[in-house]
């Protein structure tokens, strides 16, 4: 009986994580696969309940295909230059179609536009829709008129406009069709509320036309002009598009537990603001010329953490909500069956003491600002300096959000010495009215306690925690945020101590999951942002050639699209994790910056 009930079961649904690609309207995303299947949606927002979440089971938790009825010969895709437009191109033995899918710039409301556009020969089509909101859960009742299309449950709604004939089938809407050479059949996806009246159809060549434009215009701004400006810019592209545009909140990725190790349990929820994340994003953001988002993030800064500094969270909600409860959605089987599926994070009421280092790095860096807007900034950052000066000496869970017990993490004490640092020179440059004697005091203890309780002399290396004989990439940011200069024998005993020990198939991995006590069970694979930490690494040891062989790798990682997930597993070689993930592309980016001679850290600047 059970064998047969197995049987029943509907397959999971799911490409490869770096099958997929991504759109957008730096309000929400979606992720299209190679075969032309739209599995991942979250509307209206970023942290919104998921419209198409087969990413994460069946075809019954919501899907939107369009793509060839028969044979398929060939696929290849690419993104329109400059853009977040995405063609994909289908070969069959009858003819050539492409695809174009994107997110045009909402006014109201939002909406996902497919363009079916003939090249050769005729081509028969066929278009799968499944719209089930809250995750998967719920079947909308759903009627056709006149070419469109409605699906309502409760506040939500979703409407299809298009002229390709429909028909519902098995609880999901049908429609075949024919394409051939110049013909054009368009399909316009919009969500809104069910108490409002359906807006007309934007015309799709329009709105592809603005869409287009409005990437183009962006991307001109970019001002990197070194040897990987393609993968700058494709990199750029991507953290814009994880913008919340109506708030300056950046998500750290579009997705939830997408696994570290396919099958296993670490599955988090990345549709959140990460103070840290964010803060790292707008430095390499500013690095490239984009100061706009940087004024904006501090605005969003100012109305998140407004209040007492000792309730500041290390993740917040895109408008800058507090309350992030962590839940499990049940009735997902999960990515490849990695369960559970979390929604939520519930490392919100966690303590990680680096994010002051962060965030007071970014407020010392962002642009000249008008004096409505820097002076409170500034106050912030000495009511968050003196709170520190009063919480450094607690342990945290650190960087990785370690379930454990909290512990003196080596990285969160640098990054204390970091806010300081950064903060006592910010208010030397401005005349703050910060206590700028006891910061500098309390920075000089936190150097000197680092340098004799994080330094493992035996190891010739800094270690994950105070006493700790565990390595951590995270020290790999030691001579990147200027605590030591890249001449100090320790940054090069912990840059070859890392490679002995946590290089994997030529990656790094954050720590040895199977001798530390992080509270989680299961591994995970490499961490692909500190293997870009280690380029940069190497390059500060002087170590150029073997620092642009490890890059280079790194970017033939890259789907076919130029996108990366949070992690790489040398041994399926598959990406894992969160997609595309924001710190991964952060480091990407910083990384190309160091070899193109175009960056160097604070401590080494003349």
């Amino acid at each position: 009986m059970a064998e047969r009930e197995k049987k029943k079961k509907a397959p999971l649904h799911a490409a490869a994580i770096e099958d997929y690609c991504l759109i957008g309207d730096c309000e929400t995303a979606a992720l299209v696969s190679r075969e032309g299947s739209i599995d991942w949606l979250c509307w209206p927002t970023f942290s919104s309940g998921a419209c198409f979440a087969a990413l994460l089971g069946t075809r019954e938790h919501g899907f939107w295909k369009i793509a060839p009825a028969g044979r398929v010969t060939a696929t290849r895709r690419q993104y329109k230059p400059h853009t977040l437009v995405v063609d994909t191109t289908f070969e069959t033995p009858d003819g050539v179609v492409c695809i174009t899918d994107f997110m045009p710039p909402r006014d109201e409301n939002s909406s996902l536009v497919r363009i079916v556009r003939g090249i050769r020969g005729e081509v028969a089509m066929r278009m799968n829709l499944a719209i089930r909101f809250d995750y998967g859960r719920t079947i909308p009742w759903v009627t056709s008129t006149n070419g469109e299309l409605r699906a309502v449950a409760g506040r939500d709604m979703v409407v299809l406009q298009t002229k390709a004939p429909l028909r519902g089938e098995k609880m999901t809407t049908v429609s075949d069709f024919t394409v051939r050479a110049h013909e054009t059949v368009t399909f316009t996806l919009t969500t809104l509320s069910s108490l409002s009246d359906v807006p007309p159809e934007v015309p799709p060549a329009r709105a592809l036309a603005e869409t287009q434009r409005l990437w183009t215009d962006w991307t001109q701004r970019n001002t990197y002009n070194g040897p990987y400006k393609e993968a700058i810019e494709r990199s750029l592209i991507t953290l814009k598009a994880l913008t919340y545009r109506p708030s300056g909140g950046i998500v750290a990725a579009i997705t939830t537990s997408l696994p570290e190790k396919i099958g296993g349990p670490r599955n988090w929820d990345y549709r959140y603001c990460w103070l840290r994340d964010t803060a790292f994003t707008l430095m390499v953001l500013m690095r490239a010329g984009y100061e706009e988002e940087a004024i904006a993030w501090r605005m969003w800064l100012l109305r998140a953490i407004a209040g007492a500094p000792g309730q500041v969270q290390t993740i917040y909600g895109i408008w800058g909500e507090r309350q992030i409860i962590e839940w499990e959605a049940s009735w997902l089987p999960g990515y490849k069956h990695s369960r559970p599926v979390r929604i939520g994070n519930a490392a919100v009421d966690q303590f990680q003491l680096d994010v002051f280092g962060e965030v007071a790095e970014t407020l010392s860096e962002t642009p000249e600002a008008e004096e409505g807007l820097r002076v409170p900034a500034t106050s912030l950052q000495a009511s968050l300096i003196n709170h520190l000066c009063s919480v450094w000496q607690k342990p945290d869970e650190g960087i990785w959000e370690t379930r454990g017990r909290r512990q003196h993490f080596t990285y969160s004490k640098v990054m204390a010495w970091v806010a300081l640092d950064r903060a006592i020179k910010h208010h030397e440059r401005y005349d703050g009215n910060g206590n700028v004697a006891h910061w500098r005091k309390v920075r000089d203890q936190i150097h000197k306690q680092v340098c004799e309780k994080g330094f493992n002399k035996k190891l010739n290396s800094f270690v994950q925690s105070y006493g700790s004989k565990q390595l951590d990439a995270s020290c790999l940011r030691i001579a990147m945020v200027g605590f030591l200069p890249p001449a100090d024998p320790r940054i090069r005993g912990t840059v070859e101590a890392i490679e002995r020990t946590l290089i994997k198939n030529g990656f790094v991995q954050r720590y040895d999951t199977r001798t530390t006590d992080d509270g989680l069970a299961g591994g995970e694979g490499v961490f692909l942002a500190c293997s870009f930490w280690m380029v940069t690494n190497l390059c500060l040891i002087g170590r150029r050639d073997d620092a642009i062989a490890l890059y280079e790798r790194l970017l033939d990682l890259r789907n076919d699209v130029g996108l990366l997930a949070e992690e790489y597993d040398p041994a399926s070689k598959r990406q894992v994790g969160n997609f595309p993930q924001a710190l991964t592309h952060i480091a990407l980016i910083h990384a190309a910056y160091a070899l193109s001679g175009l960056w160097v850290p604070e401590q080494s600047k003349k």
